[in-house]
């Protein structure tokens, strides 16, 4: 999303990067970007969570008209729980889990390898 943000920059389509992996989206040098301290593919914060959610989406809007420079970096102050823990275990899978979680892995691949017999989705 990095690469495609510069490149319709480059266009002259202005564009703000709303994301977590602070890191590598400042090493591929968005113009400007919404950072939040959130588990990977949360950026706009807890799934159900509206008032956060358009919170930080408003914020990140208003970096339109508020950001002064390029690699303008703004971080979100809003935090994924009232401490550190989820860090821990956020995408650890359980041993008790394992097995459930194959489970729907091979049925989805399944499904999906249905869908793409049929023609209702495209071939990877």
């Amino acid at each position: 999303m990095s690469l495609v943000a510069r490149h319709l920059e480059t266009n002259g389509v202005p564009t703000v990067v709303l994301g977590a992996a602070r890191d590598i989206v400042t090493y591929c040098g968005v113009p400007r970007f919404a950072f939040t301290d959130f588990p990977l593919g949360n950026p706009c914060g807890k799934p159900f969570d509206r008032d956060m959610q358009a919170a930080i989406t408003t914020a990140a809007v208003d970096l339109f008209e508020t950001a002064t420079e390029p690699g303008t970096v703004v971080t979100m102050p809003y935090s994924w729980s009232d401490d550190e823990s989820w860090r821990d275990g956020y995408y650890r899978i359980r041993e008790e889990d394992r097995e459930r979680l194959y489970r729907v892995g091979e049925e989805r691949r399944a499904r999906r390898q249905r869908l793409r017999q049929t023609g209702q989705v495209r071939r990877a």
